[in-house]
């Protein structure tokens, strides 16, 4: 059986490869709001995994209705034996259709530029390089369900359930996300995002400036106090991103409405923003306020067991010759509904770059062949034993 020396030269020879893997891969485009290229592109994905790792031993489907759809795809290690570990995939990107025309799959030296490259194609073609290279050098690998859904971008609002049923059948879960400058995350921040609606009363501001209730008034007023509710030193953001109100000049808005994310490292701070936005009243008792919305995804704390999974990750990275590091941050993920069950989850497993969501997107090759070795190599120690199961949260399997 091969060690992981063997990895980076056997990842080296296959460099162009990977790079036109890549581009065919970003040359599909997957906007979230695109059914149709969303089908398209998965399309593309399944029958570009079938040429690299061969058939899933199972395949299943879940219908997204307007949203992209779900695949899960088991691939069992040569003895079907050991652990199984949960990686997830997102294949949409916040890409509008017809991004290519001007931005297409670039090389430029050691940088690929390209819309979702980074965030996230660049993740599915290193875990996919890895299990290949797993099998042709004879390393071993556990068993491995893949997860690839299709509205990640827009909060994973129809693969949430499938994603929480998925991993609960697994001990780890692997995402491959975009990396933090290189980084592995293991704590991402819990968001929430809410609209806050106010009803005013229409009048004529010049004629009768005594008469009615400005709901811009008021929803100004709501704004200091949402954005005052911030507490940066306990990891709490509160950010109004979008306002709209009105109808012209010189009449009292009726209505006016504000947006609302918010960012969380605790749940006893999620618990504190829910106490503020069920306390906001208007300065006008004329005027009401009604909060919607609610929280998107839960907090990724830092486990003992996600820690043991980086420690894991670092003594590859050691062994393979590189530096590694983790971290937190405020950006959310589909590793947050796993870890709230209680799994160890290790996220930013992907690309190696910058300018997620940003005409500025690159991702390094060097970076993805190093992360296509870490891949391996971690994949390979998670096969050695099973671990002790862990206790899950809302039932979860133990």
């Amino acid at each position: 059986m091969s060690t992981l020396d063997s990895l980076p030269g056997w990842v080296a020879q296959h460099r162009d490869t990977m790079v036109q893997d890549l581009s065919d891969y970003v040359s599909a485009e997957t906007p979230s709001d695109d059914k149709n290229l969303l089908n398209q592109g998965l399309q593309w994905i399944e029958g570009w995994l079938r040429r690299r790792i061969g058939d899933p031993a199972s395949r299943r489907m879940v219908d997204g209705g307007e949203l992209g759809d779900i695949a899960i795809l088991d691939y069992p290690a040569d003895d079907d034996a050991g652990p199984w570990v949960t990686a997830l995939c997102h294949y949409d990107t916040v890409w509008s259709a017809g991004t290519l025309a001007d931005w297409p799959a670039t090389v430029d030296g050691d940088r690929f530029t390209g819309p979702g490259a980074f965030d996230m194609k660049g993740g599915l073609i290193q875990l996919v390089w890895a299990m290949k290279a797993a099998a042709s050098l004879g390393l071993p690998r556990p068993n491995l369900r893949l997860v690839l859904n299709g509205d990640e971008e827009i909060g994973s609002p129809v693969s949430r359930p499938v994603i929480e049923e998925e991993v609960v059948r697994g001990e780890s879960v692997l995402v491959f996300e975009a990396s933090a400058h290189g980084a592995l995350k293991t704590a991402r921040k819990g968001v929430g995002i809410f609209q806050v609606q106010v009803r005013g009363e229409e009048a004529h501001a010049g004629l009768d400036p005594d008469a009615g209730v400005s709901a811009i008034d008021e929803i100004a007023r709501l704004v200091l106090e949402l954005h005052g509710a911030a507490d940066l030193e306990a990891g709490t953001t509160l950010n109004v991103g979008l306002l709209k109100g009105g109808t012209r000049t010189n009449v009292k808005a009726g209505l006016a409405t504000a947006n609302l994310d918010v960012r969380v490292s605790s749940d006893e701070e999620a618990q504190r923003i829910n106490g503020v936005l069920a306390g906001l009243t208007p300065h006008n008792a004329k005027a009401s306020v009604e909060v919607t919305g609610g929280w998107n995804r839960p907090v990724m704390v830092r486990s003992e067991d996600t820690a043991s999974l980086f420690g894991e990750a670092l003594a590859v990275a050691g062994e393979l010759g590189f530096p590694l590091e983790e971290t937190s941050v405020g950006g959310a993920s589909d590793g947050n509904f796993a870890a709230a069950l209680g799994l160890p989850v290790l996220d930013g497993l992907g690309a190696v770059g910058d300018g997620a969501h940003a005409r500025t997107e690159w991702i390094s090759i060097d970076g993805m062949l190093e992360r296509t070795c870490l891949a391996a190599g971690l994949l390979a120690g998670l096969s050695a034993a099973a671990k002790e199961p862990v206790a899950l949260a809302q039932g979860g399997r133990s």
